[in-house]
């Protein structure tokens, strides 16, 4: 098991909670052992790169890059299988939710991660029904985290 964390901005971040909080979804979904890279990031950064994969010029708070999916000819060595992907979080714009929300920026990142490690591990919001069941899982992991020091 590992999480890393990336910080990639000069900003103070709990990063020993958001590893607990990828650690917390990857434990619950019974993928304990997978390795989870969580970059923060800025909106510029996440904007280009929700352009570049998503198709959308905007910036975004948490995008998701399965190792898992991608080109079937692209063979992973033995040495990373247990590799799951890379979450990226803007920090600016999770700090504006977390304003507009009247949370701290910590609960948000928290948020974010768990949010995220979902999506790596399959979890999608498309239809009603995937909403439904992946914010239910995500709330269980949430309210299952300690309080926030």
């Amino acid at each position: 098991m590992a999480v890393y964390v990336h910080l990639e901005l000069p900003i103070v971040v709990d990063e020993t909670d958001l590893i607990h909080a990828v650690q917390a979804v990857l434990d619950a979904e019974g993928h304990p052992n997978e390795e989870v890279t969580v970059v923060l990031t800025d909106d510029a950064q996440i904007q280009e790169l929700n352009r570049r994969y998503a198709g959308v010029n905007a910036p975004t708070d948490v995008l998701a890059f399965s190792a898992l999916e991608g080109d079937p000819k692209f063979v992973i060595p033995p040495e990373a299988t247990g590799y799951l992907g890379d979450i990226v979080i803007s920090i600016p714009y999770a700090a504006r939710q977390a304003a507009e929300q009247g949370l701290p920026l910590a609960m948000e990142l928290r948020l974010l991660a768990v949010h995220g490690t979902l999506h790596l591990l399959g979890y999608d919001h498309s239809t009603a029904e995937e909403q439904a069941n992946m914010w239910h899982r995500q709330d269980l992991i949430l309210r299952a985290l300690p309080p926030l020091r």
